[in-house]
């Protein structure tokens, strides 16, 4: 039977797949791989589908599902005098349940990235963060397949080249197939101090201070639910592939009057594409067809049921165009493009 990727994307958009795998062991995940690679067939490497823009055609190869599962820690309970907690995440499990669990088990430092959806295995390669979070802070190793050496490989964190939004992953494309990532977390029952103001404010607390890992949790999941960033089957709104652009780093005193700007270490500046997107004319709810900027959020490109990938792409490119013009900024599109381009 033919598989449509519109069936495993949340953009809920995407053509067939030529040959389609299912991969629930490590060993079925490395062996459809390489067959497909000794084949001389394109390989697409997919998980939650989250992250992606796949092209009204499809993809015209093999696409390899994902679905390993478990989740192992070192040590398990509470123990006053430990330092930390080792918990190595098989690649296909979902990421929110990884951190609704880490709250159960009093796993401190992924709290602030609840509701991002996806899988563990994508985590690394895009930097995962939000809210004051980002996955490199408590990553400890990536182990993957090298599909140019064609053996195993376990990278650390400070071999993964982490930056924002960006990783040796995704800086060598498709090289390397994610196969479990190990994370190391402190326990307790007090989350990370808080470091984003708007998640202070909903916890009543001041940027710095901590809040019980589970409260920040939860304020994370209203927060993101108000924006539409927590999947809903029933709410078109959250059809999407979360922020569809990223946040643009520009060169110190570039940019725009009246807009956000969080200094860099290397003296740019970061600013915020919602801010740049909205005062450039394409305020949320965006756009005349199926293919709408969300109603709840500037930066959630959104489809509304009926859309097409190419009507998606023609809305970002109006946006991505229009905020260039209108600022001289240029941004970037943070979903990865499946045969198709902007």
């Amino acid at each position: 039977m033919t598989e449509l990727l519109a069936d495993h994307t949340t953009l809920r958009l995407g053509g067939p797949a030529t040959t389609w795998v299912r991969a629930t062991t490590d060993d079925e995940l490395v062996s459809a791989v390489g067959a497909a690679d000794a084949a001389g067939e394109p390989v697409l490497v997919l998980a939650g589908g989250s992250n992606v823009v796949v092209a009204d055609e499809g993809f015209p190869g093999t696409v390899v599902e994902v679905a390993t599962t478990g989740v192992g820690a070192d040590h398990e309970g509470d123990d006053p005098t430990c330092g930390g907690v080792l918990v190595t995440v098989a690649a296909g499990e979902s990421w929110d349940d990884l951190v609704a669990r880490a709250a159960a088990e009093r796993w401190v430092g992924v709290e602030a990235l609840a509701g991002i959806p996806g899988s563990v295995g994508a985590t690394p390669i895009q930097n995962v963060g939000a809210y004051g979070q980002e996955v490199s802070q408590t990553l400890a190793s990536v182990r993957v397949w090298d599909r140019r050496l064609r053996g195993m490989r376990t990278f650390t964190a400070a071999e993964c080249g982490f930056g924002y939004r960006t990783s040796r992953f995704k800086a060598d494309p498709g090289r390397h197939v994610v196969l479990a990532v190990t994370f190391q977390v402190r326990q307790g029952l007090l989350g990370a101090p808080v470091a984003y103001a708007e998640l202070a404010r909903a916890l009543g607390v001041e940027p710095g201070d901590r809040a019980p890992a589970a409260d920040v949790r939860e304020a994370v999941l209203g927060l993101r639910r108000a924006k539409g960033m927590v999947l809903d089957a029933g709410d078109h709104d959250t059809w999407s592939a979360g922020s569809f652009f990223t946040n643009p780093v520009v060169e110190g005193g570039r940019v725009p009057a009246g807009a956000p700007s969080w200094p860099q270490p290397d003296g740019q500046e970061k600013t915020s594409a919602a801010w740049l997107i909205e005062h450039a004319g394409f305020g949320k709810g965006y756009g005349a067809g199926a293919a709408r900027v969300s109603g709840k959020h500037p930066l959630a490109l959104t489809n509304q049921g009926g859309a097409t990938t190419a009507d998606l792409l023609a809305l970002a490119r109006e946006i991505r165009d229009g905020v260039e013009r209108t600022f001289g900024v240029a941004l970037v599109n943070e979903p990865v493009l499946v045969g198709c381009d902007l």
